[in-house]
């Protein structure tokens, strides 16, 4: 099945998801998940841990084990074909070729028995015609372009022998190898410090422009999607609170959970005073309210807020479902 990018279809969303569900064996993870990325667009998926981000990410690649989680409802659309009902086959040659993924910890995504040069090079082996000595040549450029050696005795390395800023590079070099359409990052700074955070952001920024790359950025770090995305989606309990651009968004939220985490941000607050913080937690599957799952932590819930699904608020592009909107 062939995927590559058609002229037809440049105007049209490269990704889009229409009224996604998904179920485990007891409750539904995630509920009528609707949103686009454009080509060469910058999308943060922002919420809680356990508001869905991550397995809304995973579904498009067919990364989620098919005993515990199935899809009941929805499609994924990706360059205009539904990708969401391909079988392993036809899916192995999107996954690591017209879109990538770089996972949350590189220490447990990297295989720890095969050598960097091994694990980079075997997308170009199952996705590009290539002889051995092209495909070096290939690994060498892709390594240069993260900002690592790639002399013979770095390609023979092991993960272990890296730190975690190099791993989470050679992580980035492995999604870039193909040269992706679309690269789905989840939480691609986590367990690294503030100043290996910034080099490998800005790489990706870099690496997005030079392709013309769309990106995926699954976190739950505000101040990251403030300053590197175009657009930010907002999950909550397993269903999109808000979204729109970021702006927007961040300068006239419309769902009051979006208006509270925007409130934990330090620069959002005066000098010395103590942040605040949301109370509770995010509701589980299987023991969420029917109306807005926030109504129990939310300071501005209406009485109908918990039975009754709150309608969507649109402005424009930007749209939250709120029944007491922030703004």
């Amino acid at each position: 099945m062939n995927l590559a990018a058609n002229p037809e279809l440049e105007n049209q969303p490269l990704l889009r998801i229409e009224n996604l569900r998904l179920e485990s064996a007891s409750a539904a993870l995630v509920e009528d998940i609707s949103l686009e990325v454009a080509r060469g667009e910058m999308v943060g998926l922002l919420g809680e841990s356990g508001c869905g981000k991550t397995i809304t990410a995973l579904s498009v690649l067919g990364l989620l084990p098919a005993h515990a989680v199935r899809r009941t409802n929805g499609r994924i659309l990706f360059e205009g074909q539904d990708i969401s009902g391909l079988d392993e086959k036809a899916l192995n040659l999107v996954r690591g070729n017209r879109i990538s993924m770089i996972f949350q910890e590189p220490m447990t995504s990297l295989n720890p028995i095969m050598t960097i040069g091994s694990q980079i090079g075997e997308a170009l082996e199952v996705h590009r015609n290539l002889s051995r000595s092209e495909r070096m040549r290939e690994i060498a450029r892709v390594l240069d372009l993260v900002g690592l050696p790639s002399s013979p005795e770095q390609l023979r390395k092991y993960p272990f022998e890296l730190s975690g800023g190099q791993r989470q590079r050679v992580m980035i070099a492995m999604a870039l190898a193909c040269e992706p359409a679309l690269l789905m990052a989840d939480e691609p700074t986590t367990a690294l410090d503030v100043t290996i955070q910034a080099q490998i952001l800005e790489l990706i920024g870099a690496m997005r422009k030079r392709f013309g790359m769309a990106c995926i950025l699954v976190t739950h770090d505000l101040g990251v999607v403030a300053e590197t995305c175009d657009r930010a989606v907002v999950m909550y309990a397993g269903r999109i609170a808000e979204q729109g651009s970021v702006d927007t968004l961040f300068s006239e939220p419309i769902h009051r959970y979006t208006e509270a985490l925007i409130g934990t941000i330090p620069a959002a607050n005066e000098p010395g005073t103590e942040l605040p913080a949301i109370t509770g937690t995010v509701p589980p599957p299987g023991e969420r309210p029917a109306g807005c799952a926030f109504a129990g932590r939310c300071a501005h819930a209406l009485e109908r807020c918990a039975d009754n699904p709150p309608p969507a608020v649109r402005r424009g592009e930007h749209v939250g479902y709120c029944w007491n909107p922030a703004t």
